[in-house]
């Protein structure tokens, strides 16, 4: 019996010990996180470095540490309440804004381990304030730039969170996308960049443009980094997507080629598409050539519609809800808020934007509903479903965006080459965007574009893709 005791005894020693040292581990990890904030945020990702991270790390010895992040540094893109920042969405008019409690993805970040370290600049309002915006500049922030040419845009609107991993100072970073807001700055930070299904995962404490379109998404260095974070975000499922990541996941499957999406000839962006085109065939894949998308200009018009529609409606509900310490309690309040502080508020564009959406009204036809259920049945049932069904494919390619243009805060944004964002936005179905190598010095992304809740077969195609770029 004695000896019995002295070695449960030395087990129990043993195992504290070694949790001690995965505690040491992690500390050391955050403050080397925390000091790369401090000192080489060369691209202006970071808002603000967060104070409680001792806090934070206490409380993580109650967190078991199989769970998927834990001791993971994490960012966060500033429309996202953190409880006690500010969740200003790049705006002047929302500095007072403190978030009371954590945004609802933020909790489950935290039961998953993960540290958060800070908040991340973004294309002010989330690039719906003007429509000559440029990507990546905020009058809280001022301007990120590309981690690869910092002459170059960092696209948006998720601007920071995609620098900030891009230039290695964190691994993830949690982003939010309406229309390409993820997977843009993604790709041309050459990152991952996953825009889940619209409803998978909570919206709630996140600055809103559309109801039908909003949803948080992960940034990472990887795809299986992706996965963890989508398990911390959508905890309990049978299968975790990071389980069910496969390196031979392409074997045998048909892919859909969106080739209306082809960069220009001969360019380096379209050399290193076919190259990775190669990579999934080498992988097993069979591809078939999708040359058209029937209806892409209408869904693309009425898409224009639904957010000018949507933006005024949800962003007067989530003002009145602010903190009284908010003077901005509708729209029409910060766009008077905006001319009257124009030169620090707009001094490179102005607010286009807000002025169409406040013309806007409940009584126009055909109604939000109607509309918002035409868009999901023309960019889904009728958009990519079909599409598949007709290619007999799981799922879709084509590079995610164009080249990374040129930063001009006095035009604006320059849009180079073809985006497919537009489709897996409308309908709500996710997208996942994957680094296909550089072009010029310039990183480019490789989109896998599913139906909806198809997340786990992206990202394990992904993931094959990756690894086998890599080897």
């Amino acid at each position: 019996m004695i000896q019995w005791n002295t070695s449960w005894w030395a087990f129990g020693l043993l195992c504290s010990l070694t949790a001690c040292q995965s505690q040491k581990d992690t500390q050391a990890s955050i403050e080397a996180v925390l000091g790369r904030l401090e000192h080489e945020d060369r691209t202006n990702a970071v808002l603000v470095i967060a104070s409680d991270t001792p806090d934070q790390l206490l409380n993580l010895q109650k967190v078991d540490p199989a769970q998927p992040l834990y001791g993971q540094a994490v960012l966060v893109k500033d429309n996202i309440h953190v409880k006690g920042f500010a969740t200003t969405a790049g705006s002047l008019a929302l500095v007072n804004n403190i978030a009371t409690e954590d945004a609802s993805v933020i909790k489950d970040l935290r039961r998953a381990g993960a540290i958060i370290v800070g908040k991340t600049n973004l294309s002010e309002w989330a690039n719906f304030r003007s429509t000559s915006s440029s990507s990546g500049w905020s009058s809280v922030g001022g301007l990120t730039t590309n981690p690869l040419n910092a002459s170059c845009t960092a696209c948006g609107s998720s601007s920071g969170s995609g620098a900030a991993v891009g230039s290695g100072l964190v691994e993830v970073a949690l982003g939010t996308e309406t229309d390409g807001s993820v997977t843009c700055p993604a790709a041309m930070c050459g990152i991952v960049g996953l825009k889940p299904t619209v409803g998978l995962l909570a919206t709630d404490g996140v600055v809103p443009i559309s109801k039908s379109q909003d949803t948080v998404g992960p940034m990472t260095t990887t795809v299986k980094l992706a996965a963890l974070t989508m398990d911390a975000l959508v905890p309990n499922r049978t299968e975790s997507y990071a389980s069910a990541l496969d390196r031979n996941s392409l074997q045998g499957i048909r892919i859909g080629v969106l080739r209306n999406h082809d960069p220009i000839p001969d360019s380096a962006e379209a050399i290193l598409y076919e190259e990775s085109l190669a990579v999934l065939v080498d992988c097993g894949a069979v591809l078939i050539d999708i040359q058209e998308i029937p209806g892409l200009g209408r869904i693309q018009r009425l898409e224009w519609s639904l957010l000018l529609r949507e933006f005024k409606r949800e962003i007067n509900t989530y003002l009145d809800k602010t903190p009284a310490s908010v003077s901005t309690r509708t729209l029409a309040q910060v766009m008077e808020f905006n001319t009257k502080n124009a030169e620090v508020v707009m001094p490179h564009f102005g607010q286009e934007i807000f002025e169409i959406s406040e013309q806007t009204s409940e009584k126009d036809e055909p109604d939000l509903k109607t509309l918002a259920a035409q868009l999901k049945r023309l960019a889904g049932t009728e958009g990519i479903d079909r599409l598949l069904t007709q290619s007999e494919s799981i799922m879709l390619v084509a590079p995610t965006f164009g080249r990374p243009w040129n930063i001009d805060l006095i035009n604006g944004d320059t849009f180079e080459g073809s985006s497919c964002t537009t489709l897996p936005a409308v309908s709500g179905y996710p997208h996942l965007t994957v680094p296909m190598g550089l072009a010029d010095g310039l990183p480019f992304g490789l989109s896998f574009i599913g139906t909806a809740f198809s997340e786990a077969k992206l990202l394990s195609a992904g993931y094959a893709f990756e690894q086998a770029r890599n080897n």
